[in-house]
C-alpha cells in the first residue's frame, strides 16, 4: 500500500504514513489483511489506536488509569516499575509484561531478528515492530473473520473492550474509528 493510500485510511499525516507504509504492507500481507474490506477494518483501528500513526508509546501522565497498571497480574506486571515501564507499546498499544512477552514469542515464531520487547519493551515501538505487532494482534485475535462478515462494530469492540458486545458504537473512540473507517472505504473504493 502507498503512503498517500495509508494516510487517508488512517488520518495520519503523509510524513507519518511514509515511516509505516512499507512495514504495514508487509505485515499485511503476510498476515492476510489483503482485502479492501479487511484493510478498510484494520488501518482505520490502527490510526485511532496510534493517534493518526502520531505514537507508537502510550503518552505517560501518568493518569489514575495508567497508575493501575502497577501491579496487575492480568497484565504480568509482578516487578515493580512494570505499569510505566510496560505501558503501551505499537500501533495497537501491547501493554504489560505478560503481552510484550507474547508479542516477542510470537513473532519470533515468524519473523528473523525479533528484539527482546521484556528486556527492551521501548523496541516495540520502533517502525517494523510497532506495525507488525499491530497486524500480528489483528492475526491472533481472528479479526479476519469479523471483518470479512463485515461487522465494523465487533472488529473495534475486540480491539479495544477485549471482546465483541451487543451494543453498537460502544468501543472507546467510537466515532472517530468510524469517521475513519468511511475515509478508509473510500480511499479503498469501497464506498
Amino acid at each position: 500500500m502507498d503512503a498517500q493510500t495509508l494516510a487517508r485510511c488512517t488520518g495520519a499525516q503523509l510524513s507519518r504514513a511514509q515511516l509505516f507504509a512499507d512495514f504495514l504492507s508487509a505485515g499485511m500481507a503476510f498476515y492476510m489483511i489483503d482485502t479492501p474490506q479487511r484493510q478498510a477494518m484494520f488501518l482505520p483501528n490502527v490510526g485511532h489506536e496510534s493517534g493518526r500513526l502520531q505514537y507508537t508509546t502510550e503518552v505517560w501522565g501518568p493518569t489514575p488509569a495508567q497508575l493501575r497498571y502497577e501491579g496487575r497480574k492480568d497484565l504480568g506486571n509482578t516487578q515493580p516499575g512494570d505499569g510505566s515501564r510496560f505501558r503501551g507499546h505499537g500501533l495497537i498499544q501491547t501493554t504489560g509484561r505478560a503481552n510484550h512477552a507474547a508479542a516477542r514469542d510470537r513473532l519470533r515464531a515468524r519473523f528473523q531478528d525479533v528484539p527482546d520487547f521484556v528486556e527492551h519493551p521501548e523496541q516495540l515501538a520502533d517502525p517494523q515492530w510497532a506495525a507488525l505487532s499491530a497486524c500480528d494482534y489483528w492475526d491472533m485475535r481472528r479479526l479476519n473473520t469479523w471483518a470479512d462478515a463485515g461487522s465494523f462494530d465487533n472488529v473495534c469492540d475486540i480491539i479495544n473492550r477485549g471482546k465483541a458486545t451487543p451494543a453498537v458504537g460502544d468501543s472507546n473512540g467510537w466515532a472517530d474509528r468510524l469517521a475513519l473507517y468511511k475515509s478508509a472505504r473510500a480511499a479503498l473504493g469501497l464506498a
